[in-house]
């Protein structure tokens, strides 16, 4: 049984990330053992929420889990408050899978909803009563009015809110200071925050002063995930050494946990530093941001030497970048790469490419995947072998993705888990 809540709201960029933070560091402070997770393909938040509670951040994504998968990682011996993605109905097309929505289902948990009310005064009684309606397996169990103006814009709420029934846990005032500098995937990374700090700890003092925090725990029911069906994802090698830094962060922690479970080896080293993996089978090359220190890992000799006597590379998207013989960086330098694919990208011309995706390996990887893809670069040059087959989250097929040079691949897609039908 795990004990827990979700924090959603209408849509992104509601402030739903800081109050969470906030709560998790509020609690944290009072001495109360708090987890937490985050729903969807996110690699940054969860490292922010890790920050803030003190423990692993595990991903949740509904799209991309079987239901069974999600219990199983949701499963914890200490409350569990999980922060949703965008709006809590929003999911991939056609159909919306994988919203919060389908989350709070899965695990039988309620929603607090946060609603950014900088722009309206008696509406928001339609906004949340519309919310509570529109899907009634899915328990709205309190709001939270964040960017509030002043105590008369409060009470107009309040007064409004009165009428619908739902329980209204707090108000938290505009706070300009609070604002979070972001880039093209989300937020600066936490390990990048000289005041992360001071910025959790800010966040924790607002949400203490304007949320009603007892009762929100409070509100917190049980999910049943007693005997959920973990089925991990096999290591692709017994040894495996994973790049770790701030340019190549996007690993999942859960596949991590998962290789290690059955048994295989994981160490780390630091690109940035210019250190050299373990001798491993395999070293796996995460996403994250190698277009921002594209230049110091041109210069990295003794990482880019012992990279090219690997006898397997993997990498997923700013990893699969640095596989290539050179990326161009937004102010149109090209730096050569590591060169064990023919493999050219450019981030001169951004161009987005997002979306959920089910790949079938041509090599490395057994069973079909689920998968993730977020990026901007462009693609100069791409010859070779494809490592996967893909379709996006509707079923229709896309063009072949990644490349295979032997025993060295890598793709733009994140993988997330096996994919089931």
């Amino acid at each position: 049984m795990t004990k827990g809540i979700i924090i959603s709201a209408p849509s992104s960029a509601s402030g739903k990330t800081t109050i969470t933070l906030g709560l998790l560091r509020a609690l944290k402070r009072a001495g109360c053992d708090i987890g937490s997770a985050k729903s969807g393909p996110d690699y940054i938040d969860p490292r922010f929420h890790a920050a803030a509670s003190g423990s692993e951040c595990v991903n949740l994504d509904a799209w991309a889990m079987s239901p069974d998968r999600i219990r199983a990682l949701a499963t914890s011996s200490t409350p569990l408050i999980i922060e949703g993605a965008m709006g809590l109905f929003d999911g991939a097309p056609p159909n919306g899978k994988g919203a919060t929505a389908d989350l709070a289902r899965i695990l039988g948990l309620p929603v607090v909803l946060v609603l950014d009310v900088a722009s309206q005064a008696q509406s928001v009684a339609a906004v949340a009563l519309g919310f509570a309606n529109l899907q009634p397996d899915v328990k709205i169990a309190g709001l939270i009015l964040n960017k509030v103006g002043s105590p008369r814009h409060e009470a107009m709420l309040r007064g409004a809110l009165d009428k619908i029934g739902i329980p209204v846990l707090g108000a938290v005032y505009r706070q300009t200071h609070l604002e979070t500098p972001s880039r093209h995937l989300g937020l600066v990374q936490a390990q990048e925050r000289d005041d992360l700090e001071q910025f959790l700890n800010t966040a924790a003092d607002i949400v203490e002063d304007a949320i009603d925090i007892e009762q929100l725990m409070a509100l917190m029911t049980a999910s049943d995930t007693d005997g959920a069906s973990n089925q991990r994802l096999a290591p692709p090698a017994q040894s495996i050494a994973i790049a770790r830094d701030r340019a190549f962060s996007f690993a999942y922690p859960h596949l991590l946990a998962d290789w290690k479970a059955m048994g295989a080896e994981i160490s780390f080293f630091s690109p940035l530093n210019d250190e050299a993996p373990e001798n491993a089978d395999l070293v796996f090359l995460p996403g994250g941001y190698p277009e921002l220190h594209a230049g110091k890992l041109a210069q990295a000799a003794n990482f880019k030497q012992a990279m090219r006597a690997c006898s397997a590379v993997y990498g997923e998207c700013g990893g699969y970048m640095t596989m290539g013989e050179g990326l161009i960086d937004a102010q149109g330098h090209r730096h050569e790469m590591l060169g064990l694919l023919q493999l050219e990208t450019s981030f001169a011309k951004r161009k987005l490419h997002l979306g959920y995706r089910r790949l079938t390996p041509n090599t490395l990887w057994s069973g079909p995947l689920s998968g993730h893809e977020f990026h901007y670069a462009t693609t100069l040059k791409s010859e070779g072998r494809p490592l996967f087959s893909a379709c996006d989250a509707a079923g229709e097929q896309l063009p072949d993705m990644g490349l295979i040079n032997g025993s060295h691949s890598g793709s733009f897609a994140h993988i997330i888990d096996r994919f089931t039908p």
